[in-house]
């Protein structure tokens, strides 16, 4: 779902923000937005005051940001990747910005949950081998952990844009997923009135069948921890 009206699809009908206003019956203020294909825990305000709060926050870089990816290929060993980006226009809502601004910095946090090789040939390969890895982004720059893993060579699962088609239709074709597989699993962050700590978490049910078919048994602990050593790689 799309976050509100937007002229990326004029021709939606259905939005997070008018499904969680009739939900609850109040008006709610976005903070921040997930890409479309991404799904996991967003966050909204009851009031303008403390949705400005909450987005400066986010700004300076005090929210940490846990997400599982799916990827190409065996990651071996953490890392961080520092790699500025340059800004992604678009066509319409950017049609007056600056196509010669500077790659802004951006550094992104991962590491390796979990390897699989499935006796499926792609392309020149007689198997396919993917990963699952837990990522933070330090910034926030536009489709960010999609492009980073792109350039570390390990593209996202089922991402259309910056992934790798041979493996996204692997995927739909034998194990009968048709999306992209990048979650925002965490988040946590102060509270802006209270200064107390909310950590806000998404269950796993969307993606335990598909662990279950490539053999993961991966649980919250084990995610747990590996979203801690990022949060200690950031502190």
């Amino acid at each position: 779902m799309l976050v509100h009206r937007s002229f990326l699809d004029r021709h939606e009908t259905r939005f997070v923000m008018q499904t969680l206003r009739d939900q609850i019956g109040q008006h709610v203020f976005p903070v921040h937005r997930l890409d479309r294909p991404t799904s996991g825990v967003l966050l909204f305000a009851l009031s303008s005051e403390v949705a400005r709060l909450l987005s400066e926050q986010n700004a300076q870089q005090h929210w940490f940001k846990g997400y599982l990816a799916v990827v190409r290929g065996y990651v071996e060993q953490a890392g961080t990747l520092d790699y500025p980006l340059k800004e992604q226009l678009d066509k319409l809502g950017d049609k007056y910005a600056d196509p010669d601004k500077a790659a802004q910095q951006a550094i992104t946090d991962y590491r390796p949950l979990a390897t699989v090789e499935l006796p499926i040939p792609v392309s020149r390969y007689p198997a396919a081998r993917y990963s699952l890895v837990a990522l933070s982004p330090r910034t926030g720059r536009k489709h960010q952990l999609r492009r980073h893993l792109a350039h570390l060579r390990h593209p996202i699962v089922g991402d259309t844009s910056h992934g790798d088609g041979k493996h996204n239709r692997l995927f739909r074709e034998h194990l009968h997923c048709h999306r992209m597989l990048l979650v925002a699993k965490e988040l946590q962050f102060n509270h802006p009135i209270t200064g107390e700590v909310i950590n806000i978490r998404c269950a796993l049910d969307e993606l335990q069948p598909l662990f279950q078919q490539l053999g993961w048994s991966v649980d919250e602990s084990m995610i747990q921890y590996a979203f801690e050593q990022l949060a200690k790689e950031q502190a």
